[in-house]
C-alpha cells in the first residue's frame, strides 16, 4: 500500500547559469508531496490499526526535517558565493545554504536524502520513503524516486 501526504511551503531561490529568468532572486509556492509505502497496520486497539502511517505523523516528520527549515527561508546553493554572501550581510536573514545549485530536481533530491532515515518501520509493517515529489509551480515538479 503506498500513502501520500502533502505540505506547502514558500521560499526563494535562483538559479545562477539558468539562461533566462531563473538567474534572478525569486521564489515560489513550493509543494512537497511524501509518499510512503507499507503493509497496513493490524493492532487492533492501536491508533494506528488499518494505517500504514498516521498522515499526522507523516506531516510532523516531513514538517520537522524539510518544511520548517526551507519556509520563507531562501535557498542558496554554496557555490553562488554573491548571494551567499549578500545573504549573510542580513542579520537574522534565514538562509539555507546547499551543496547543490537549488532547482527543483535537486531540492526533490535533498529532501528525499534528509526524509529517507526519518521514516521507520515501528509497527513491522515494512514502512519505506518511495518517492518525494516537489512542485516549484503548479505545471512544474520533480520527483525523486527510491526507484
Amino acid at each position: 500500500m503506498r500513502i501520500t501526504r502533502r505540505l506547502e511551503f514558500d521560499a526563494g531561490h535562483r538559479i545562477p547559469d539558468h539562461a533566462s529568468q531563473c538567474r534572478h532572486l525569486h521564489g515560489h509556492r513550493y509543494a512537497l508531496e511524501v509518499t510512503l509505502s507499507g503493509a497496513i497496520i493490524k493492532a487492533d486497539g492501536a491508533a494506528v490499526n488499518g494505517m500504514v502511517m498516521d498522515f499526522a505523523d507523516v506531516k510532523r516528520i516531513a514538517n520537522e526535517r524539510v518544511v520548517a527549515r526551507w519556509d520563507h527561508a531562501f535557498l542558496a546553493y554554496r557555490g553562488d558565493s554573491a548571494v551567499v554572501d549578500f545573504l549573510a550581510s542580513m542579520p537574522g536573514h534565514k538562509t539555507v545554504v546547499l551543496d547543490v545549485v537549488p532547482t527543483a530536481e535537486n531540492l526533490a533530491a535533498e529532501a528525499f536524502r534528509i526524509l529517507d532515515t526519518a521514516y521507520r518501520d515501528t509497527y513491522g509493517n515494512d514502512l519505506r520513503l518511495e518517492r518525494v515529489r516537489l512542485y516549484e509551480t503548479p505545471n512544474c515538479w520533480a520527483d525523486a524516486d527510491r526507484g
